[in-house]
């Protein structure tokens, strides 16, 4: 034995201790070495960064990090496991199905499989049970490194032509790693926990779909079945419970029964149709978004929906962006573009007439119709759609003025949250990765400046960020606001940009000082987002039941009977007639007249979540009163009509919501 092979190595814990061992000691015995509750709770050792099983050995000097459950990594291993322990179960209970792919998710994980036969809903209990028998049967895992050929013919020879052509597609040089759980065994890159037990009993199984071998339409439909797997029982019971709301809370289920929006096949996928109760919200945000950007000195355009090819090829969208775009309309014999964003219409319009340095900013803001083509995969109701509108707007400013500008954006975003009750919240700044040129404008000390005016004006604003790389406009680096709604779910809903591309490509100048032609800087912003996604989040966020002044119908009245039915139109008349000033009409009011019990109305009113209901009887009508009810179920009885119409009128134009 050499003297390098019997010196000891050294590890050096997180806390800088550093411990000699034997070379060849793997991470369960340096658990076990600081301690045993240690070695209990032990799921893989992370060396120099890099995760590693607890039963390989280490042969070199190394800093390390034994992850336990409480780390934020183990929610992925956890997941990671449950996959293959999933794989195990269904190839056990079903003999000849292939396995393919299995990795982690957000909130669980999946197993795609090639099986003739298909798989139904009541098929996974009994899988899931047979997970259960697994982990509880403690099997161990080991790991295998094998030539690529030997891997190949194995994976050919028991059956698994997927997990074979996978390994034939592994790069030359990386290891072909096999994990086995007892007996059973599967191709992976690991890490895993040294047994099964150690994935723990907080997993259940949530639907089957159907998917394609390596999501191209063109191979052979696999079925995907996912679960979900959390750290112990509490934490699955949460997610369970938030599943089951936002089931609840699904825009589209709530967009049909509220009649907000619909989609037809005549029309197309993803070209949504707005109802009537719908766009009374897109007409209410759309006039919010007016009021709030008049005060910040913003003017109104409109620009048309098609546009010639040259434009987008000056704009260099054709050039980064084509792939999103419809396919061009022949013309007189010219290229016409349906319009993908309202940017370099914008650039027109100021370009029409030159500006002064005293006239910046100068703020242009529109709601336009864009249409992006988007893969029929991936539309989703009004979260992901081919047809929109944009609250969208360009800031056109000196360099000078750039920083407060971006802040006074931000602000705004804030402000909208703040009146919709979105407390939960951040952003997040994209910046290009410049070593893929062919996604980015190379112009490195551009991108270096934008991204440093942005980034001072978030630390000013004090909300928020996280920064991220790869994900920023061709033209500049963006600002992406987050959103969580009350169940959780984490949405991007809008984005800002600082666009120093456009200066160049549309000779964007203003008259300086000295009487000479300067750049401008760009920004684009879009607070609300679009119309589609802004309301699909908060048909979710409301569970429906919008505040008044968003409501569809702020109030319903129902009559008792049929002898006071003029008095129930005059008072839907009083209400109708109300001024509001921070609306687009007066207050919005409806009756219902049916042949039915007043329980069966109200509960009727209650399931379109209108927040009031004004029950009028023969009583009422002699005093001038309506008896009133909140959607919730409260009744707070007999009211003078003057108080109530005050009462709604007072929530509509202060936007606070305060019917339940």
């Amino acid at each position: 034995m050499s003297a390098a092979a019997s010196s000891p190595i050294h590890i050096t814990l997180p806390d800088g201790k550093t411990l000699d061992f034997k070379r060849g000691v793997t991470g369960a015995e340096i658990a076990a070495a600081i301690g045993p509750g240690l070695a209990k709770a032990a799921l893989i050792l992370e060396i120099d960064g890099q995760q590693w099983d607890l039963f390989r050995p280490i042969e070199r000097d190394a800093k390390i990090r034994i992850i336990t459950r409480k780390d934020p990594e183990a929610l992925e291993l956890i997941r990671h496991d449950a996959a293959h322990v999933l794989a195990m179960a269904v190839q056990e209970l079903y003999p000849g199905t292939q396995v393919t792919i299995g990795p982690a998710i957000d909130d669980g994980f999946y197993y795609d499989f090639a099986r003739d036969e298909p798989f139904t809903l009541e098929d996974l209990p009994k899988i899931e049970a047979k997970m259960h028998e697994i982990v509880k049967a403690d099997l161990p895992t080991r790991r295998e490194v094998w030539p690529r050929d030997k891997a190949v013919k194995h994976f050919r020879d028991i059956g698994e032509k997927y997990k074979a052509e996978l390994i034939e597609g592994i790069p030359a040089g990386e290891d072909v790693s096999l994990y086995w759980h007892g007996d059973w065994h599967d191709l992976c890159r690991g890490p895993h926990f040294a047994t099964t037990s150690k994935i723990g009993d907080a997993f259940k199984l949530t639907k089957i779909s159907g998917a394609y071998w390596r999501g191209d339409a063109k191979n052979a439909q696999l079925q995907r079945i996912y679960g979900t797997a959390w750290r112990d029982k509490k934490e699955l019971e949460e997610h369970l419970h938030r599943l089951e709301e936002a089931e609840k809370r699904d825009h589209r289920k709530i967009g049909r029964d509220l009649e907000l929006f619909t989609f037809s096949p005549e029309v197309g996928a993803g070209l949504p149709l707005w109802m009537p109760n719908g766009m009374v919200i897109r007409q209410e945000l759309e006039f919010l978004a007016v009021q709030e950007e008049r005060r910040d000195g913003y003017k109104r355009v409109s620009t048309p929906e098609i546009t010639k090819e040259a434009l987008y090829i000056r704009s260099r969208h054709l050039a980064y962006y084509k792939e999103d775009m419809y396919a061009p309309l022949d013309i007189e014999g010219e290229n016409y573009y349906l319009k993908p964003m309202n940017c370099p219409h914008h650039h027109m319009i100021y370009l029409a007439t030159r500006h002064s340095y005293r006239e910046l900013p100068v703020r242009l803001a529109e709601y336009g119709h864009c249409y992006r083509y988007e893969p029929s995969g991936a539309l989703s109701g009004l979260m992901r759609v081919r047809g929109f509108t944009q609250n969208d707007a360009h800031i056109y400013c000196r360099p000078d003025q750039a920083h407060e500008e971006f802040v006074k954006v931000m602000r705004l975003h804030a402000r909208y949250y703040e009146m919709m009750g979105i407390k939960d919240y951040y952003m997040r700044l994209s910046l290009p990765d410049l070593t893929k040129k062919h996604n980015f404008v190379d112009e490195p000390e551009q991108w270096r400046a934008a991204g440093e005016i942005i980034r001072a004006a978030m630390k000013e604003t004090g909300y928020p960020y996280v920064e991220s790389e790869g994900e920023a406009a061709f033209y500049g680096p963006k600002v992406d606001f987050m959103i969580k709604s009350v169940i959780g779910t984490e949405y991007a809903i809008s984005t800002n940009q600082l666009d120093f591309m456009a200066t160049q490509t549309f000779n964007l100048n203003y008259i300086g000082e000295d009487g000479h032609e300067h750049p401008v800087y760009v920004i684009h912003r879009a607070p609300l987002g679009s119309h589609e996604r802004f309301t699909a989040f908060l048909i979710e966020h409301y569970a429906g039941a919008f505040p008044t002044w968003l409501a569809p119908v702020q109030a319903r009245v129902i009559p008792i009977s049929e002898k006071v039915t003029d008095y129930a139109h005059t008072v839907m008349d009083k209400i109708f007639q109300t001024p509001v000033v921070n609306g687009t009409a007066g207050l919005r009011v409806d009756i219902d007249l049916a042949n039915e019990r007043m329980q069966k109305k109200i509960r009727a009113a209650q399931l379109q979540k209108i927040p009031y209901m004004l029950v009028v009887g023969e009583r009422e009508a002699a005093e001038g009163k309506v008896a009133v009810r909140l959607r919730s179920g409260k009744d707070l009885g007999p009211m003078p009509l003057e108080t109530v119409i005050e009462r709604i009128k007072k929530e509509a134009e202060s936007r606070v919501d305060v019917a339940e």
